[in-house]
């Protein structure tokens, strides 16, 4: 496992500290540093594993056990990712992100990833990554397109009514969910949002630039054109047979047509 300095320096620094806890199993690091891509603008994604007997107690205490662990500067709660048991950090100076996630002993083998294991007291972690192998969840061009065409209809709403921060707001929302994940299966890579598309994905990336707006109606209406038509190459393109919601496509590019042709 390779890191830069700041991170190599809080995990030498706070692992040793971490396992001082009897109630802690196993602590382990995902995302950047475990795929070996970690530059100095990474966070740290730190899973500290739990005994599940003591699980409960520990969540109680959590704040103030990383900072017990690390010079906390910040931290809340991770609800706004739908993950509960996530603590996003600061610590430092120097100043470095670090997203303490809190698991469960017996959940731990749960994962769309594999971690890398920086400590584990009784070899119970890495048994539990053998017995359940990690199966990669295919991105869902289904799914997509059963959404798609909704999803342009609602943006049309938005630049229709002068929501212009809305529908910027839309258009993002279209990369991420969308067309940086389509992206990524271009090249692929595994599906992250727009993460890192820069380096793995830069002719996909000169392709998204058409996507992107100022505040001005006009410009947000030739930006949703142009997402709606990379949806299209590069669904085509996948050669995966999906059922194309044609009806829903028309009726929807007809109303998207419809907002842009009006006067603001």
């Amino acid at each position: 496992m390779d890191a830069p300095s700041p991170h190599r320096r809080f995990l030498d620094e706070v692992v040793p500290r971490i396992r001082q806890d009897l109630r802690v199993a196993g602590v382990a690091v995902t995302g950047s540093i475990a795929g070996g891509h970690c530059d100095v603008y990474s966070d740290v994604d730190l899973i500290v594993v739990i005994e599940d007997e003591s699980f409960d107690s520990v969540m109680q205490e959590r704040l103030t056990l990383i900072g017990s662990w690390a010079s906390l500067v910040a931290g809340f709660t991770g609800e706004h990712v739908g993950e509960p048991r996530l603590i996003v950090t600061l610590v430092g100076p120097p100043l470095l992100h670090v997203d303490f996630k809190f698991v469960r002993g017996s959940d731990f083998a749960t994962r769309t990833e594999d971690p890398h294991i920086l400590w584990d007291r009784d070899g119970v972690l890495a048994g539990s990554l053998a017995e359940h192998p990690v199966t990669a969840q295919p991105l869902d061009l289904q799914w997509i397109e059963d959404r798609f065409w909704i999803w342009v209809h609602y943006g049309a709403t938005k630049l229709g009514r002068g929501e212009l921060f809305e529908a910027i707001g839309f258009l993002s929302y279209l990369r991420e969910a969308v067309l940086g994940p389509l992206a990524a299966r271009r090249v692929s890579e595994t599906p992250r949002g727009v993460r890192r598309l820069e380096s793995i994905a830069p002719d996909e990336t000169r392709d998204l630039q058409t996507t992107l707006c100022g505040y001005d109606r006009d410009d947000i209406g030739r930006a949703l054109l142009a997402s709606v038509e990379l949806y299209r190459q590069w669904l085509g393109e996948t050669g995966t047979l999906v059922e194309r919601r044609h009806h829903a496509e028309k009726l929807a590019m007809q109303y998207l047509h419809d907002v842009i042709g009006q006067e603001a």
